[in-house]
């Protein structure tokens, strides 16, 4: 990548300023250094981005999906975690055949009922950590706290399946914008977690692993005792609607650059990055360096440019360049192939989104 400058870059691209990653993950082992760190890879879908998490103090990392564990482990992480439950015959099956190929790696999976569980542990040719799924306010996956001991009992009397502990998530809780609100609201969570943690003991069951947290919540998570480790993902890049979140420490390092390639009216300017660049399901991304404009989607291809208050709006002409940060990264990310990575704007290399579209 030698000479090449963010300016020499094709446009739409999605790009990442190194030092703010860097610094967003260096912040995030010291604020969360009470705790493990797994950080969650359905951000960046990149092995490169995880190697350097590892590298940095990370125990391993999450995925949401078998296919971006799968990415993982040929990429060279051998500590990966699925967050979300493997379900039916196919994905029962590339799930053993995943573990017979990585015999030494750790895989961890998560189960919120008996069918799943047993239905996996047929098919295993090898043992798997398994952590029970605990609905925590969220209402979507996992058992009611209340029903996870009877779960973990049956979990138990299978071969293949090592029960090694428990993972409740407080998705709907990451973007609460009041930080006092979420952490209060949070605190209810851990405390429902912290029932099934209880009777699990009580019941007799060694729970080594109680894993929660994302980016808006991990530092509530982390100040209670029974949590041993967090699954922060969006921190490394943030979006606006993280960034719009109160008390969120974590810079803005990822954005896209897109091009003016049409000035149609006095108060329209039309650039190349629409539906296929930039996610919408967290809203409208937002202009860094085009004060006086707003930005909305247009299309497949299109995104157009309408007036915003500003006492120096930026005067936009044919060719020039803009740069928008996304409002949702991850769906963001899942659009492109590749992240350019720059420092001070020279770019240092290109790290590819391997793990793009890996949805099953």
């Amino acid at each position: 990548m030698d000479g090449l400058d963010i300016d020499d870059l094709d446009t739409p691209c999605l790009t990442v300023d190194l030092d703010a990653f860097e610094d967003n993950v260096q912040r995030c082992m010291h604020r969360l250094a009470a705790v493990r760190v797994r950080p969650h890879m359905k951000t960046a879908k990149s092995p490169e981005v995880a190697r350097l998490l590892v590298a940095a103090g990370a125990e391993g990392v999450c995925v949401a999906k078998l296919g971006e564990a799968e990415v993982m482990l040929a990429g060279g992480i051998d500590d990966v975690m699925v967050t979300t439950e493997l379900v039916g015959p196919v994905k029962v099956r590339r799930l053993a055949e995943l573990a017979s190929r990585w015999p030494l790696a750790r895989i961890r999976i998560v189960v919120d009922s008996w069918e799943g569980a047993s239905a996996i542990d047929d098919a295993l040719r090898r043992p798997l950590e398994t952590l029970v799924d605990v609905n925590v306010g969220q209402d979507r996956c996992g058992v009611a706290p209340e029903d996870a001991l009877a779960l973990a009992d049956r979990i138990t009397g299978l071969g293949r399946l090592e029960l090694v502990g428990l993972q409740g998530y407080e998705g709907n809780l990451q973007h609460v914008r009041d930080p006092g609100e979420r952490r209060r609201r949070c605190d209810v969570s851990m405390e429902r977690l912290g029932w099934a943690v209880g009777d699990l003991r009580a019941g007799g069951h060694a729970v080594e692993v109680v894993t929660t947290g994302g980016t808006g919540t991990a530092e509530f998570c982390a100040a209670h005792e029974i949590v041993t480790e967090v699954q922060p993902g969006s921190f490394i890049f943030m979006d606006t609607d993280y960034s719009d979140t109160g008390g969120v420490p974590y810079r803005p390092a990822l954005t896209v650059i897109a091009t003016v390639i049409s000035r149609p009216a006095a108060d329209r300017a039309v650039i190349d990055a629409g539906l296929k660049t930039l996610s919408n399901d967290s809203g409208p991304a937002r202009l860094l360096d085009a004060p006086g404009w707003s930005y909305v989607h247009a299309g497949d291809e299109h995104g157009v440019l309408t007036p915003a208050d500003s006492p120096e709006p930026r005067e936009l002409r044919v060719g020039d360049r803009v740069t928008l940060q996304p409002s949702h990264i991850d769906t963001t990310v899942n659009l492109h192939d590749a992240l350019h990575v720059h420092r001070g704007g020279r770019i240092e290399t290109v790290w590819p989104v391997a793990a793009r579209g890996k949805v099953r």
